[in-house]
This record gives C-alpha cells, sequence and structure tokens, in this order.
C-alpha cells in the first residue's frame, strides 16, 4: 500500500507555487514535481538496505527551470530529434523549433512539457498529472489533453503511464529523462555500471544524431549489450558512430517489440549491488551515457560532469515520423496514446 505526500518545492519565477509529491511503498520512496512532472528523487535500498538517491536533480524547483540537460524531465509531445525541425502528416507540413543544429531536440526547450506548471491530483495509490496544449502550440498539430499516472508498485517499481487523446491526427511521442547513477546521485562515474539491452539491432546515426533509417546489427561491435557489459569498456573506442555523439547516445531496437509491457533492459551496479529493470511497450530506447551533461551544482551543492549519470528513454525511434519503415508515432481522435514504463529496483 502506497502513501503519498504533498510538501512545498519553491517558487517559480512568476510567483506560482511548485509542490513536491512523495511516494512510499515497498522500500522505494519517490518524489515527483508538479513542475514538469519531473521524478525528483528516487530512494532504492542497497545490497546491505542503505536507501540513497539514483538519480541526478537539484533542491528546488528554480533548478528545474534552468534543468541544461533535462534531469528527470518528462518529455513532449515529442522526444529525441526531428530532422530539420520538420514533419509532414498528410498533406500537412508542421514547423517546429529549430534548437539543435537545424534539428528540433525535445519538441521545444522553452515551453516543452517539462516547463510547464502540470494540475495534480491525488488518486488513492496514484499520482495524476494533467494538462492541456492548444493546437499550433510549439508547431504541432491538435488540442491535446495529456495525462500522466505516477505509481509504486508493490515490487518496487516506479510505474509511468501516459494517456493523450487529441482532436486531430499528432504527433506524439514521450518519455522521462530521468539521469540514473546506482551508487547515488553525488557518486561520480556510471562507466562501471553494467548495462544489458534486450536489443539485438540499433539505428545508426549521421552528424546531428539523426537515425540513417538502418537498423543495424549489434552483434560484433561496441554496441552490444545483449549481455551484461561495463558501459565503460569500448565507450572511448575511435569508431565514428560514437564520435558524433561523444559515446553513447543512440536507439536500440527492441526485440519481439508487439506492444506488450516487457523487460527491455536491466542496469546493475557492481558497488552498491543495486539493479534496475525498464520495462516498456515501446520499441525502442534512448541509452544515453550523459555523455555532454554540462559541469555545474546540483542536489547538496554536488558538481555534475560527464557521464555521472545514463539515461534509458523509452519511446519510438527518433526521427520516426520521417523514417519510412520505422514505427508509427501518429495519433487521433480514434486512436489515444497510451503507453507505461517501469523502472524497477531491487538489490543483490
Amino acid at each position: 500500500m502506497s502513501t503519498i505526500t504533498k510538501s512545498s518545492f519553491g517558487k517559480l519565477k512568476d510567483g506560482r507555487e511548485a509542490a513536491l509529491y512523495t511516494i512510499e511503498n515497498a522500500g522505494l520512496k519517490v518524489c515527483i514535481s508538479d513542475y514538469g512532472a519531473h521524478i525528483v528523487k528516487i530512494f532504492a535500498p542497497d545490497a546491505s538496505g542503505r536507501a540513497a538517491d539514483v538519480i541526478l536533480g537539484y533542491d528546488s524547483v528554480s533548478g528545474y527551470e534552468q534543468n541544461p540537460c533535462f534531469f528527470g524531465s518528462v518529455i513532449g509531445p515529442n522526444a529525441n530529434r526531428i530532422c530539420n525541425a520538420t514533419f509532414k502528416i498528410g498533406d500537412n507540413t508542421y514547423n517546429l523549433a529549430v534548437n539543435d543544429g537545424p534539428n528540433n531536440l525535445h519538441s521545444d526547450g522553452d515551453i516543452g512539457f517539462h516547463k510547464r506548471l502540470w494540475d495534480a491530483e491525488v488518486c488513492g495509490d496514484e499520482l495524476k498529472l494533467s494538462l492541456s496544449m492548444k493546437d499550433g502550440e510549439m508547431g504541432f498539430p491538435g488540442n491535446l489533453k495529456v495525462a500522466l499516472t505516477y505509481s509504486i508498485t508493490d515490487d518496487a517499481g516506479l510505474k509511468l503511464h501516459y494517456h493523450v487523446t487529441t482532436d486531430r491526427p499528432s504527433l506524439i511521442n514521450m518519455t522521462n529523462h530521468a539521469y540514473f547513477n546506482l551508487s547515488g546521485q553525488n557518486a561520480g562515474l556510471i562507466l562501471d555500471h553494467e548495462l544489458k539491452l534486450n536489443a539485438s539491432k540499433f539505428t545508426p546515426v549521421v552528424e546531428g544524431a539523426i537515425p540513417t533509417g538502418e537498423l543495424a546489427d549489434v552483434a560484433g561491435t561496441v554496441f552490444d549489450f545483449t549481455n551484461f557489459r561495463r558501459i565503460g569498456d569500448n565507450i572511448e573506442d575511435r569508431i565514428e558512430q560514437l564520435e558524433l555523439v561523444k559515446g553513447y547516445d543512440h536507439n536500440w531496437v527492441i526485440d519481439d517489440a508487439n506492444g506488450e509491457l516487457k523487460t527491455v533492459a536491466t542496469v546493475r551496479d557492481p558497488k552498491s549491488g543495486r539493479y534496475m529493470d525498464v520495462l516498456t511497450d515501446q520499441p525502442g530506447i534512448q541509452f544515453y551515457a550523459g555523455n555532454c551533461i554540462e559541469p555545474h551544482k546540483g542536489k547538496g551543492d554536488f558538481l555534475y560532469e560527464p557521464r555521472f549519470g545514463l539515461c534509458l528513454e523509452t519511446q519510438v525511434y527518433p526521427d520516426s515520423i520521417n523514417q519510412p519503415g520505422f514505427p508509427d508515432c501518429v495519433y487521433d481522435a480514434g486512436k489515444p496514446y497510451d503507453t507505461v514504463t517501469i523502472y524497477k529496483f531491487y538489490a543483490k
């Protein structure tokens, strides 16, 4: 049985009050803000039962108003990159913010879902956050009604349930951008973490991290995480795919993705004994090793630097809207967007 409590998280620059909701169940404690629907803290026990906060972030809402690295952010309506910041649905062309070279990244850095104060409601064991988006905002079509429900399962999983309705064909592809460090948010590099991905293919990129459209085999390459492998083993190898994005920042193609919830990734930290499984019904997962974290102070004035946290972002493939053969990401009035991701924690 979960408990949910509410506290202040400080004031926004415009004077509005932000709240922090703490959910506890099964030995897991998670703090969520109604500003940006951010995951602010996740306290998970290690192999000795000692709890530590395992995600990067800030101590108050003012940090999240800046948040250049998207720590804990809910990204929407579209996560990841769109080539040339433009896409078509039917005969209509839509132009987005050009904010990542010539491309679009994470919808809009200033008015995306991570920069909005969501409506919050405690519904029993769940925290429901919601917002609306008008047709044409950020360049996207459709009047959207967005709901994200956070809860903790009885087996220590943080469950994210996204549900979005639209009144016209719309591009919807959301994710959470939490940076995990299973040694603790102030423990430094994640290069000794070991990762397993249930993915035998990935999507290679060109400059700007835009996929080529190819689904490439990982076998025999540095992208093979089909068995546990230390993240730092090959991250500095001088190969083009790594040099283009300064390390790992690619989408892996989930094996046998069929829209059903399944375990797609596991991270383990030999130092603490903590494990994290990622379960999703999505077809892709973006593994980002934190290569470009801007050095700056986070929680407790700890200095975050590159590769101090890793992201495992569940979603459709980057630029799917422009890539024939990539998964569909268009939804309409008769087809709501509805997806679940779970981050499950345990130790041994």
